[in-house]
C-alpha cells in the first residue's frame, strides 16, 4: 500500500516512462512481505533495454524487472541500496522527504 503520493507525481511518473526516460518515484509503503522497510523507490522506463542497462550499472538483474499489466515496467529499490542509488542520482530530494 503506497502513501505520501500526489496525483500529479504518479502522472509525471508515467508520463516520464511513457516518454521513455528512466523515471523514479519515492513513496511511504507497507506490504507484510518486507516487514523492516517503509519506503519504495520504483524505477521504470518504457524501454526495457534502457531500463536493464540503468539498472546494470548498480548490480540489479534484469529479470527482477516488475512488468505490470497497465505498462510501467519498474524496478523497486529498497533499504540502503535504495538510499545509495538515489544518492548516486542525485536525487537528494527524495532522501530528504522520506526521511532516508
Amino acid at each position: 500500500m503506497a502513501f505520501g503520493l500526489k496525483r500529479f507525481e504518479i502522472n509525471q511518473w508515467k508520463q516520464d516512462i511513457d516518454n521513455g526516460k528512466i523515471a523514479f518515484l519515492t513513496h511511504y509503503w507497507l506490504d507484510e512481505r518486507f516487514p523492516d522497510y517503509r519506503t519504495v523507490t520504483k524505477v521504470g522506463c518504457s524501454d526495457i533495454d534502457k531500463l536493464a542497462l540503468w539498472g546494470k550499472q548498480y548490480d540489479l538483474q534484469i529479470q527482477w524487472i516488475h512488468y505490470r499489466k497497465d505498462g510501467y515496467p519498474h524496478f523497486d529499490l529498497l533499504g540502503e541500496r535504495q538510499r545509495e542509488i538515489l544518492l548516486k542520482e542525485g536525487l537528494i530530494n527524495h532522501i530528504e522527504r522520506f526521511g532516508l
